[in-house]
């Protein structure tokens, strides 16, 4: 193909009709006092969109313009570029025909990126028009395991000291040659964990590699393998990193640290474990930049919302979120804390660990080695004239009765404790030795969720269910099965071919009513559950779960696979 000719941008959007006389001028003045380039400040200003503006100079060139949302990306033809040329040259590999490769470029009329791609490739090219931030985004879900790290994750931060230091030096010592590739590493995993979007790091050492896994929107993704003979240097440096004993590798330990990877501070809780090949490593990451969510933006249902709302704003009584592990319940209860945070509330939490730092409300960490326990602070708290207070987990019957008798003196008490539903809650609280008149008295409202799979934006399509999947729908839906189309996700690059892309939270409440109250006294169990199955009206976890299928959020298969962790 022979090399591009310069194109003036401005005129070219004024002869396409895409941008007025009036809104090139503005254009060109902002940019001869910012500097900046004239496509991202029309882009800025929402006078043409970026893909308009690909779509012009595809037209102009007589090249094809390639939507990445959809498309498919081969590893072999991409690796044929590095990555770090790919973002200083914004081009990208897309595929081969007749031997000829396509590349994709952001600016096609960049002579200099075209020649050095063209001197790289070492053959002709065909070129081809890509969007900006299609480009970068697809970039930095193909790229894996570079040889030049761009380091993102170079400065990292002791939990004491909150000092910047180099990622070699967390020793106190220069970093020799020898240990060049450990810290090479873990700038590769924290680098590729942010850019998964991955909640937890597994460091696992293996009888002769080292297996390294993220946990992604939930499930465990096999990331990379290393050499085993760096096992124990790596959990050395991070014991390091996170203040633990590096003499103890016979006994589990717990801590924390803070990276900051692309300018966000990211906080991780890690706890090491001795197995029978070396100690293994789980991080928790979590992103202290990141802005908590509201509760109208967790997906609750409407109706769901509003009672919970009101449940919250009243003046006294208990609130408590159930689920098992990794459910969503402690993002739920920050969302409450954040619209009940105001001057003239104090908040008083208590938590195992401190997850997320919220300004105005006074946080306290439970540390059960100096005697720190959830029963000390929490008596403690209630002595320091609290409006609200959070207790993180009710894990014992002790802890269960303060925070119900501080339910009963004038508190309002947010909490959480492992059930699998709604109605199973106040029958695990009796269980736990508490007497039935504070559960009956205290309890105002129990929310159970779960968080189920997002189908991919990038690569949804229509499906027809299964014979199987079909049955389970009918006990939902009855006759209207087939009024709905059903979705799921083919897999793209954005998702990792795994057709699903973040998660939404699903639901189920139970409020305690006058007859719920009266159930709860009597020592029938079945009168409590047949009253609290009347007033839920089949508003279950499952029904929620149908309803994100119906709307073409999720998958049937995932809809089951979450229904499954709490039925028969």
């Amino acid at each position: 193909m022979a090399r591009p000719e310069k194109i003036r941008l401005g005129d070219l959007l004024i002869q396409q009709g895409l941008l007025t006389d009036e809104q090139l001028k503005f254009a060109l003045d902002e940019q001869e006092r910012s500097g900046r380039k004239l496509g991202r400040i029309v882009v800025e200003s929402f006078f043409v969109t970026e893909e308009a503006i690909s779509q012009a100079l595809a037209r102009q060139l007589r090249v094809p313009y390639i939507d990445l949302k959809h498309f498919k990306p081969q590893p072999e033809l991409i690796n044929l570029l590095p990555e770090a040329q790919a973002r200083r040259f914004r081009a990208i590999v897309l595929d081969q025909v007749d031997g000829r490769l396509r590349v994709g470029f952001v600016d096609p009329t960049d002579l200099q990126a075209y020649d050095d791609v063209l001197r790289l490739m070492r053959r002709e090219i065909d070129l081809a028009v890509v969007a900006e931030s299609q480009l970068l985004l697809l970039i930095d879900r193909v790229y894996r395991r570079t040889e030049e790290i761009s380091g993102l994750a170079k400065e990292l931060t002791a939990n004491l000291s909150d000092v910047p230091v180099e990622f070699g030096d967390l020793l106190g010592t220069a970093t020799g040659a020898e240990e060049a590739p450990v810290v090479k590493l873990l700038q590769t995993i924290f680098e590729e964990a942010i850019r998964s979007r991955a909640s937890d790091i597994h460091i696992e050492p293996q009888d002769r590699s080292l297996r390294v896994r993220f946990r992604i929107d939930g499930v465990l993704h096999v990331q990379m393998d290393a050499d085993a003979k760096i096992a124990s240097a790596l959990a050395l440096r991070l014991k390091l990193m996170s203040g633990l004993d590096i003499s103890e590798k016979r006994l589990p330990q717990d801590g924390r640290f803070a990276i900051k990877v692309r300018n966000n501070m990211i906080d991780v809780r890690i706890s090491t474990m001795p197995t029978q090949f070396g100690e293994s490593v789980v991080m928790r990451l979590l992103n202290q930049d990141t802005g908590l969510l509201g509760l109208d933006r967790l997906n609750m249902p409407a109706h769901t919302l509003e009672r919970l709302r009101h449940a919250i704003r009243r003046p006294s009584g208990m609130v408590l979120v159930t689920g098992p592990t990794g459910s969503g319940k402690t993002t739920t209860l920050y969302a409450a804390l954040s619209e009940l945070n105001t001057t003239e509330k104090k908040i008083i939490t208590v938590e195992d660990p401190v997850e997320y730092r919220l300004p105005g409300i006074n946080q306290v960490q439970v540390h059960e080695k100096i005697d720190l326990s959830f029963e000390r602070v929490l008596r403690s708290a209630l002595r320091q004239d609290p409006d609200i207070v959070l207790v993180g987990e009710m894990r014992d019957q002790t802890t269960a009765e303060i925070g119900l008798r501080a339910a009963i003196t004038g508190h309002m008490v947010l909490s959480t404790l492992h059930t699998n539903d709604v109605i199973s809650t106040p029958i695990r609280l009796l269980d736990m030795g508490v007497p039935r008149y504070m559960v009956a008295l205290s309890l105002q409202l129990v929310l159970a969720q779960r968080l189920v799979r997002v189908i991919c934006e990038n690569c949804v399509e229509s499906r027809t269910p299964a014979p199987h999947e079909h049955e389970w729908l009918r006990y939902e839906l009855g006759d209207t099965i087939d009024q709905h189309r059903y979705m799921h996700g083919k897999g793209c690059a954005h998702c990792g071919g795994t057709g699903y892309q973040g998660r939404t939270g699903v639901y189920e409440m139970l409020e305690m009513s006058n007859e719920i109250v009266e159930a709860i006294n009597s020592d029938d169990s079945g009168t409590f559950v047949q009253a609290a199955r009347q007033q839920m009206a089949g508003e279950t976890l499952r029904r929620d779960a149908v309803r994100l299928v119906v709307k073409g959020r999720t998958t049937i298969e995932e809809a089951m696979r979450i229904s499954n962790q709490f039925e028969d």
